[in-house]
């Protein structure tokens, strides 16, 4: 298991991804869209990627709503899935063909929620 990326709300894709790449070194790395949300992905140079995600229309993020989730990197969602204990199932094992990726989102026993990530294909 390998940490991916962390998932972080954000008002402007776009802006904060140049504030990365400006300020800090990342470079953008990939994006895509799937339904009001559109995520964009900057990576520093050890490979640590951010996940900014904006939402069609949403100007204000509270505080307390703008660290999503954690991503780990998995051989086997469905695998992990079934071995881990969780403290919470945000979303059973799916095919993400937007993002490239099954996913499932659990919670850890303070209710972070974390993603399981397995490349399709």
């Amino acid at each position: 298991m390998h940490s991916i990326h962390v998932c972080l709300f954000v008002t402007d894709a776009d802006a904060s991804a140049d504030w990365y790449v400006e300020q800090l070194d990342f470079e953008r790395s990939w994006q895509f869209s799937a339904g009001d949300q559109r995520h964009v992905y900057v990576t520093d140079e050890n490979g640590f990627e951010l996940q900014l995600t904006e939402t069609d229309g949403q100007e204000e993020i509270p505080v307390e709503e703008r660290l999503d989730h954690l991503a780990l990197g998995v051989e086997s969602v469905d695998a992990t899935f079934e071995a881990v204990e969780n403290h919470g199932v945000v979303e059973e094992p799916s095919d993400q063909p937007e993002a490239g990726a099954r996913t499932a989102f659990l919670e850890d026993p303070d209710g972070n929620v974390v993603e399981l990530v397995e490349p399709l294909g």
